[in-house]
Formats: C-alpha cells, sequence, structure tokens
C-alpha cells in the first residue's frame, strides 16, 4: 500500500524518538491515538518500520574511535570473496561492512577505542586476509550530519 503524508509524518516522528509514545505520537500527526496505533501497526506489519532501537554512544562502549576503510582485493573468486567477508562480518569493531560495485571493492566503517587499537585491528585483522590488495583508511575531522540523535533530544 503506497504511504500517504501521514504515514510519512509517523515515520519522521519516530525516526527522531522511536520512544514517543502512541498519544503524542498522535498529537503531533493530528490524529487520535487509535487510529495513529492502527497505521503504526501496519507499517509494522507491511515491513515499512523494522524495528526499534536504541543509540548508544560509542565512547561508552569503548568505541569512540571511528574509521572509514576502503578495501581491495587482489581476487575475486568465490573462495576469497566468502572468506573475506564472513571474517570482517564476525569482528565486534566492523559496524558497517558493503561490498561495492567498482573501486574499491568494499566500503567498512570500523569504530574501536582509539588510534593504537585501530592499528592493531588494521595490521592484526585487515591487512592479514586473504587476497586483501589494498585499504585505504579515513576517518571524520568533524560530523556534520549523523543519523545518530542529539544527546540533547534524549529524554531522561
Amino acid at each position: 500500500m503506497p504511504l500517504d503524508d501521514t504515514d510519512h509524518a509517523i515515520i519522521d516522528h519516530l525516526r527522531r524518538d522511536g520512544r514517543l509514545s502512541n498519544v503524542a505520537l498522535a498529537e503531533a500527526v493530528h490524529l487520535t491515538p487509535g487510529p495513529c496505533l492502527r497505521r503504526v501497526q501496519r507499517l509494522e506489519a507491511e515491513g515499512v518500520i523494522q524495528g526499534y532501537a536504541a543509540q548508544i554512544d560509542p565512547a561508552a562502549l569503548g568505541r569512540g574511535f571511528e574509521v572509514i576503510l576502503d578495501v581491495e582485493l587482489s581476487a575475486y573468486d568465490r573462495g576469497t570473496v566468502d572468506g573475506f567477508e564472513a571474517r570482517m562480518v564476525a569482528f565486534d569493531e566492523v559496524v558497517e561492512l558493503y561490498r561495492l560495485f567498482g573501486s574499491p571493492d568494499y566500503y567498512v566503517r570500523v569504530a574501536v577505542a582509539d588510534l593504537e587499537a585501530y592499528e592493531r585491528f588494521l595490521t592484526e585483522q585487515v591487512m592479514t586476509n586473504p587476497g586483501v590488495s589494498k585499504v585505504s583508511s579515513r576517518f571524520a575531522m568533524k560530523v556534520l550530519k549523523s543519523p545518530r540523535p542529539a544527546r540533547s533530544r534524549l529524554r531522561r
């Protein structure tokens, strides 16, 4: 079923605050609580809303240093590709992993405690993967936009 403006408004409000009560959500999108709840349940049943999760401060978990890796492989046989992907997915330090079209072959976002922990992860885990031919590392100078909510918006 296509989404209408009210569905989009519900999604926008829940994206900003997944803990918003149904009464507050209904008020924000100009519905009464019953119809609002039915819309949210429909969006969940249709897979539009796929779940709810807490946004955790990475630094609180010792993962405040994030690095973006561009990884290129030297071989593209099924064993090399599957092995690389399985190993990378298994690392807790890897928070995102995408196989790309073109070059580089993979985009990897890594979260660790600090530069020393990153250097250790890179040399002991990433560079030791069979088939890895090139790795480029980058990290952000400043975060200008992120899907993580601002701390001030969180309620106690």
